[in-house]
């Protein structure tokens, strides 16, 4: 049965699958990885599958609509994300009117918080799957192959005779070796080279080495509607494996980027990973999500095993609003983090967020001058953006806060992150204004400058890494600057 798995068409470099779904700044634009597993796992049951990044294809609706009258596929899947809903569900449209007989389901973070609700915006739309999807898409695509119901289906909500239904709950997916190597699945049916990831060395190739989350920031939206609290990874050997696949099959690959919510959730586990990465010599240098809690001795081993970069949420430099978001770390743990991890040789992205239960002025200053102090490789800084499902999102709904419900209006006419929150005594215009004179201020110190030419003038990638990323920031660093 001939399946397509679609990241729709909308606007160019429209990174869908990160944390907040944008057109970034610096560029970035993320794998469809969880489709490209999905994909990978129907390839494996015997489907003729095809996976289409039309975003990075520049492909348009009527490309859709051709490639569905030209194929006939019986079923289509389709990547969601909050700001591009309404987009999204106009492509799920097209696709039923070019061909009535595909089932069409929809997946990701913002469907599986508002599966009942997506369902009602759109009768073309013949189901949702909730959560981590793989397996309850296999066995969507093997009833549409059959020809039997949906029903009982975990994690799947779908519309029957006009009714919408609701599966029940599936376990998650605990053995995580059985799910296909999503480079695999890249090197069949993407460009590696369409990807950027700007604190990455391109070109790099995104993977997750484990699944979960066992932290309780109230703002994380994957750990809460996708991956769950339990933290569950693929044994070592299987993440070694990949690495080898990666550097044999993908000519000029700089860098793996380890996409887990946060590699280091395990200490035991990361030592473990790093120790047979040492071991197998491959030379093949990774980037990873981390807390601000890593000891010394961990990070010298992440370094040996090839670490270069480690992104880590600092998000505030007040201790009360670290407390209120669930955070679970203190400003003491994370300037011994930075310290050790600049003594272990390996560089720091920091993120920072305001507009958290309790920000006001003056606790978004400390948070710059927070972030100053540290003086990590690179920062980023960001208004608040709630997701449905998330903490964060209850929050602003309880409280009023939320500016409009309209999800298209969580982008800006460029497609670029809109705060929707309006917090009292700070709006979100100001949120946004404060955010881009923290990155003018940081970015542009003589300290920083420094770090900066010492690193490109020492290290030939860096260097080019940091012109690829300047390229496309620096028209943001400087607005306003010259006034």
């Amino acid at each position: 049965m001939k399946t397509l798995f679609l990241n729709p068409p909308f606007l160019p470099k429209f990174s869908r699958e990160q944390r907040s779904p944008a057109v970034t700044k610096s560029g970035t634009i993320y794998y469809p990885m969880w489709l490209a597993y999905s994909a990978g796992v129907h390839e494996d049951h015997g489907f003729d599958v095809t996976l289409v990044d039309g975003v990075t294809r520049g492909w348009t609706i009527n490309d859709v609509a051709d490639w569905i009258r030209r194929e006939q596929p019986a079923m289509a899947v389709l990547q969601t994300s909050t700001p591009s809903l309404a987009n999204d569900l106009r492509v799920a449209q097209t696709i039923k009117s070019a061909s009535p007989p595909c089932k069409i389901f929809v997946v990701g973070p913002h469907v599986s918080a508002l599966p009942e609700d997506t369902l009602s915006r759109c009768a073309a739309i013949d189901g949702v799957a909730i959560g981590e999807h793989e397996y309850t898409i296999l066995e969507a695509g093997q009833a549409v192959q059959s020809g039997k119901s949906l029903e009982g289906i975990a994690r799947l909500a779908f519309r029957e005779q006009g009714q919408i239904v609701s599966n029940p709950p599936r376990p998650l997916i605990h053995d995580l070796d059985q799910l296909p190597m999503v480079s695999r699945v890249y090197k069949k049916h993407l460009n590696f080279k369409d990807y950027f990831y700007s604190i990455a060395r391109w070109p790099e190739v995104e993977i997750i080495t484990g699944r979960g989350c066992p932290h309780f920031c109230i703002y994380c939206v994957y750990p809460q509607t996708m991956t769950g609290r339990l933290y569950r990874f693929r044994s070592v050997a299987n993440v070694v494996e990949e690495f080898r696949f990666i550097k044999d099959n993908f000519p000029g690959v700089r860098e793996v980027f380890i996409e887990d919510d946060t590699l280091t959730a395990s200490r035991k586990r990361c030592r473990a990973l790093c120790q047979q990465l040492i071991d197998a010599d491959l030379n093949l240098g990774w980037t990873a999500n981390s807390r601000a809690e890593v000891d010394l001795e961990t990070l010298r081993m992440m370094r040996a095993a090839g670490c270069r970069l480690l992104c880590v949420g600092f998000e505030s430099g007040v201790q009360s609003l670290l407390d209120a978001m669930n955070k679970g770390n203190t400003l003491d743990r994370a300037r011994q983090f930075v310290r050790d991890a600049k003594r272990a040789g390996i560089m720091v992205h920091g993120c920072f967020l305001v507009g958290n239960p309790g920000e006001t002025e003056q606790t978004m200053r400390a948070t710059l001058e927070y972030a100053k102090s540290l003086n990590t490789d690179t920062a980023q800084f960001f208004p608040i953006m709630v997701y449905p499902g998330t903490e964060s999102y209850r929050l602003a709904l309880k409280n009023g806060h939320l500016r409009t419900e309209n999800f298209s209006e969580w982008l800006t006419e460029d497609g670029m992150h809109n705060c929707v929150v309006d917090l009292p005594g700070l709006p979100a215009r100001r949120m946004v204004e404060f955010c881009d004179q923290a990155r003018r201020e940081y970015y542009l110190r003589p300290k920083y400058i420094a770090l900066k030419l010492r690193q490109v003038l020492t290290d030939k990638d860096e260097a080019v890494r940091t012109m690829k990323s300047f390229i496309t920031f620096q028209r943001y660093i400087f607005r306003g600057t010259f006034k």
